[in-house]
């Protein structure tokens, strides 16, 4: 292993003497000036369009204002002289830039464009490159599966239209998210199908050598991944490309970073934090940033929080609360219209369909009537069936889609009301750090004040005492400032898929945090509604193994139905009436296997459910609610995710009281899952 290190070290540390800084006259510089020249004697828009879209490109990883700059003047061109070919390109190539910048809302909104003009015009290139930049914003907000399909959609557009380079830009693409996913054997194969085309893609050598440097660090191959990195590097100063410089430079600190060589992994940080200045490359900022912030932590506490505050700050202007709710609502947009679209398509096959049918009755009576002497019996049971069976299969088509689009619908529901609750929650820990920095600052000034008196009438004392207060004001930043990433994280988990693994959970930690952000949400929506929250947690509670993700929904959507059960009962003024929900935990140790269990009971003092409808509950498509505010699935998911744990849930509704329609006092849930 020391061998190893030591040869690293021998082959890296020379690499950044390259060049301290990328040089300007490289061969991308060159490429520029010669388009520009072109450009000054193209006179056909056309040509002009094609030429400002090269030069952008060749901009986009070392000057990205003068690539924007270009693109849109290009863009410009395209929309005056109609050209939904130059719109489409002009769009996705427009994107790829704004992404860069942290951009990632109007990178989205322009890709969207580009992809209904690329379908519109039956622009299959354009179409594909669309699918790909997609793929490449959404691998930016880490939802790597779907990036992955949107990538996967390109390549199936230009392999089919033998569009060989694109192809294999969207190979590297899938390597890149796959091996964030940890699957190491298909980011290879992808790595590999794109690098048989490495005499085409020239510009893209350096991202392929990154991302087999990862694979190799994944597979504990340290060797083999600094050289890869190092390849990478060298190449991509040769392009003058400053954005994969300063993610590669990143990747070789994390390597030196894990085999202990701090200096080194410093050097590589700090030359990868300045290329992502150079190129406005919000993500290089944030990995060489947190780094540095990391390695200075116990030598340079200074650099390491300016470090990581302009880190922070570029993780703010990424994944930002509005940036993240502008592409949340134009990704809803999208689907909206994708659904309008499909409805259409589902109607016109419809009627095509209800058409063919009577054209084919039509034949099936002549040819029964040729044949009713010697057939008659067994042509009109063969009618029957074939009637019968496209009826069924028409309307197990039907129920799958309309099922899969309510079920859409309700995880959409559950994570704005989620989103609303966290957007209050977070406020309390900010006001907490906003309150003691403001402290921090005023004692500060106390001490510099103090140490400004001569040394016979300064109170070394409190300057003793002011310097702890400070300490521990630090302290209580420190927790909330955690607390508040907690928080995040926690949206983060829920609003992606479920990975369907299964991790150690403190269930009293998962209900609290549920029973506030559900509360949050409702008030969000109607700020006249109060209720009174209380919990009951067993603190001999075991860690249980679950997916947090799909419980945290199943309490989630048990909470939202309580509050909902208890605004409902609130509104009809009922003297004396105080909405209660009520949460609590309890570990019971005698079950009828003899297994010990985990019990969550959710409680609310509403109207209860109906004795008539009880039996109907946990069906899927059922709602006791009025038209439009449920889609009947919420119970049925939840029902189904409990059984898939190994568990229960069940319900218990309070007798009705005297004088009621059957409605009772109050509801229910318990889940019941096993500790094993």
């Amino acid at each position: 292993m020391k061998r190893c290190i030591h040869v690293i070290l021998f082959i890296a540390l020379p690499i950044l003497g390259i060049s301290q800084k990328i040089s300007n006259d490289g061969t991308g510089s060159e490429k520029i000036e010669d388009l520009k020249y072109q450009l000054m004697l193209q006179k056909n828009d056309s040509g002009r369009i094609i030429i400002m879209n090269s030069i952008g490109f060749f901009y986009a990883t070392s000057n990205a204002d003068s690539s924007v700059k270009y693109y849109q003047a290009a863009l410009d061109i395209a929309r005056q002289r109609g050209y939904a070919w130059g719109e489409a390109r002009l769009m996705a190539s427009l994107s790829g830039t704004l992404r860069q910048q942290g951009k990632l809302a109007e990178a989205t909104d322009l890709l969207f464009k580009s992809i209904k003009i690329a379908k519109d015009n039956d622009l299959s290139y354009d179409l594909a490159r669309a699918y790909r930049r997609t793929g490449d914003v959404y691998y930016d907000l880490e939802n790597f599966p779907k990036a992955v399909e949107y990538a996967l959609q390109a390549v199936k557009i230009d392999e089919q239209k033998e569009n060989i380079k694109n192809a294999a830009i969207a190979h590297w693409s899938l390597a890149d998210a796959y091996e964030k996913m940890n699957k190491l054997d298909s980011a290879t194969f992808h790595l590999d199908k794109a690098f048989t085309q490495n005499d085409l893609l020239k510009n893209f050598i350096p991202y392929f050598y990154e991302i087999n440097g990862n694979i190799q660090a994944k597979k504990g191959n340290y060797e083999q991944a600094h050289n890869s990195y190092a390849e990478g590097l060298k190449q991509a100063q040769q392009n003058n490309d400053l954005a994969i410089s300063s993610r590669l430079c990143a990747d070789m600190s994390t390597l030196f970073k894990r085999l202990d060589r701090k200096d080194s992994a410093i050097l590589y940080a700090l030359k990868g934090f300045e290329f992502g200045q150079e190129a406005s490359f919000k993500k290089a900022i944030i990995d060489n940033g947190m780094l540095l912030a990391e390695l200075y932590d116990s030598t340079k506490p200074a650099a390491a929080l300016k470090y990581y505050k302009i880190a922070a700050a570029a993780k703010d202007s990424l994944f930002g609360v509005n940036n993240i709710q502008a592409i949340q609502n134009l990704v809803a947009g999208e689907e909206a219209k994708q659904k309008a679209l499909e409805d259409a398509r589902i109607s016109y096959r419809n009627r095509i369909r209800l058409y063919g049918l009577a054209t084919g009755l039509a034949a099936l009576l002549i040819i029964a009537f040729i044949l009713y002497r010697n057939n008659r019996q067994k042509q009109k049971a063969n009618i029957v069936l074939q009637q019968q069976k496209r009826r069924i299969e028409t309307t197990l088509e039907e129920l799958k889609s309309t099922q899969s689009q309510l079920i859409q619908s309700e995880k959409m529901a559950s994570l704005g009301e989620l989103t609303a609750g966290i957007a209050h929650e977070i406020q309390n820990p900010l006001n907490f750090v906003n309150n003691f920095s403001e402290v921090s600052n005023e004692l500060i000034k106390e001490i510099q004040d103090e140490r400004h008196k001569t040394q016979d009438k300064r109170d070394e004392k409190l300057e003793d005492e002011l310097l702890t207060d400070i300490s521990n004001n630090l302290e209580k930043i420190n927790h909330h400032g955690k607390r508040a990433a907690d928080i995040v994280k926690g949206m983060l988990q829920h609003s992606r898929s479920s990975s369907g693994k299964k991790e150690l959970t403190d269930i009293n930690a998962l209900c609290d945090e549920y029973l506030r952000l559900s509360y949050h949400g409702l008030r969000a929506k109607d700020k006249s509604f109060n209720a009174e929250m209380k919990t009951d947690f067993d603190a001999s509670l075991p860690k249980i193994n679950i997916i947090p993700q799909d419980i945290g929904r199943v309490i989630l959507n048990l909470l939202t139905n309580a509050f909902y059960a208890v605004n409902e009962k609130s509104k009809m003024n009922l003297s004396g009436y105080e909405p209660t929900v009520t949460v609590s935990t309890i570990h019971s140790l005698s079950s009828g296997e003899g297994r010990g269990e985990v019990l969550i009971r959710v409680s609310d003092n509403g109207n209860g459910i109906p004795e008539k409808v009880l039996d109907k509950i946990f069906q899927p498509f059922f709602t006791t609610k009025p038209t439009g505010q449920g889609t009947g699935l919420g119970l049925s998911l939840s029902y189904d995710i409990v059984k898939s744990h190994g568990g229960e849930l069940k319900l218990e509704t309070k007798p009705a009281r005297p004088g009621t329609d059957g409605e009772g006092e109050g509801t229910t849930f318990t889940i019941q899952l096993p500790l094993q």
